[in-house]
């Protein structure tokens, strides 16, 4: 037992646990924990999209450019699919279109509006 000293009056103290003592911290500040609901909001809304190795090349190669902007537009675009309960699929954006990993916040690979071809395992897909 622990005994402190107030006002020239011993009064005993009884030892509190770590989990009470931060239930107690908790309970009588209510700004730490929208504190802490905001910082994870904004760590979530700070994850960036990724672009693959392969997807990048065919940026590359088919000449697509994409800004911030683009990029803004793209991570929402996800972040809806993700919502949605969508896993993988294609966002159309402008002249082309992506095909993305929404579980991993990745563009797995990039097509022109001009290429023919047969886009296969998507769950979904997104118009931008």
């Amino acid at each position: 037992m622990s005994y402190r000293i107030i006002n020239g009056q011993i009064h005993s103290i009884d030892p509190i646990s770590i989990k009470e003592q931060s239930k107690a911290r908790g309970s009588s500040n209510p700004q730490k924990s929208s504190f802490k609901i905001a910082l994870e909001n904004q760590i979530k809304l700070n994850e960036k999209v990724k672009i693959s190795k392969h997807a990048q090349a065919r940026l590359d190669e088919r000449n697509i450019k994409i800004d911030d902007e683009d990029m803004i537009k793209i991570k929402s675009a996800i972040d809806k699919a993700k919502e949605k309960g969508a896993s993988e699929g294609v966002i159309l954006y402008k002249d082309y279109a992506l095909i993305a990993s929404f579980k991993n916040n990745t563009i797995i690979t990039a097509m022109d509006k001009n290429d023919e071809n047969i886009i296969t395992n998507i769950d979904s897909v997104v118009l931008l």
